[in-house]
């Protein structure tokens, strides 16, 4: 039986290489890389969720997958994407991103308020909307996946700050769906090459020193990412719940 997947934040970046690898299932070459062998059966109907038309529309034509659109931080907008989406398996909280310059005009404090706001409502606020109105559709061995930053650690700013109030979210989150059998985890991306987050191409100089952080002495790939989600929503990981998966080439170490 094929199971439902639901990529928010789906058209570019990490979110688009995640959603990209489940729609991979009913490629005829095999299993992609990073699947488990004993993956669920039948190609999944991988959904893919975004703020602009244009961008879903070509998302989903490209890997063909359902696009649908979707401002995860509007409440109207997240109640109307759960009704389209009665059962959900894997969900996969990819939406977010830093916050913008605040509108001209403000004081300096209000600026402020505008910019941390902002950084939660796009960080932390579209995965607690989206999980809480998918919460009654999620199957009794669905994966709750939600991708955080090595900016939670260190140097993050509003955007770090939103970021680890996710991990602190996901722990409560866990506890609260472990009985019903879903798995709730984040994934903490590092330095992530390739992707939009940057807003554009980032000084070689910035490059090499977030490259020299690694033990691995290279970038993370939205790839790498992906790749980990797949794994988190697998038979595999089914013990693996309240956690934040650490994955930035050694540049932040636990133990």
């Amino acid at each position: 039986m094929s199971r439902s997947v639901l990529v928010t934040g789906g058209t570019s970046g990490i979110g688009r290489a995640i959603a990209a690898l489940f729609a991979a299932e009913a490629h005829p070459a095999g299993t992609p890389a990073g699947a488990s062998a004993d993956a669920p059966a039948g190609p999944p109907q991988v959904y893919v969720t975004g703020r602009h038309q244009a961008t879903v529309e070509r998302t989903a034509k490209e890997l063909g997958v359902h696009g649908i659109v979707c401002d995860a931080t509007d409440p109207a907008q997240v109640a109307a994407l759960a009704v389209q989406l009665p059962t959900v398996d894997v969900l996969v909280n990819a939406a977010g991103g830093l916050p913008g310059d605040a509108p001209g005009g403000l004081a300096p404090l209000e600026a402020l308020l505008a910019q941390w706001t902002t950084s939660l409502a796009q960080n932390l606020l579209t995965a607690v909307l989206t999980t809480t109105a998918l919460r009654d559709a999620l199957t009794p061995t669905a994966a709750v996946i939600s991708i955080g930053s090595i900016g939670a650690e260190r140097r993050g700013g509003s955007y770090g700050a939103a970021k680890a109030a996710l991990a602190a979210w996901n722990a409560a989150l866990s506890a609260d769906l472990g009985p019903n059998g879903v798995t709730c985890n984040v994934i903490s991306a590092g330095y992530t090459a390739g992707t939009n987050f940057f807003g554009g191409t980032l000084p070689a100089a910035r490059h090499e020193a977030l490259v020299a952080e690694t033990h691995t002495q290279r970038p993370g790939t939205a790839d790498d990412i992906a790749a980990t989600a797949y794994f988190l929503a697998s038979p595999g990981a089914r013990h693996i719940t309240g956690q934040t998966i650490h994955v930035n080439g050694g540049a932040y170490t636990t133990r």
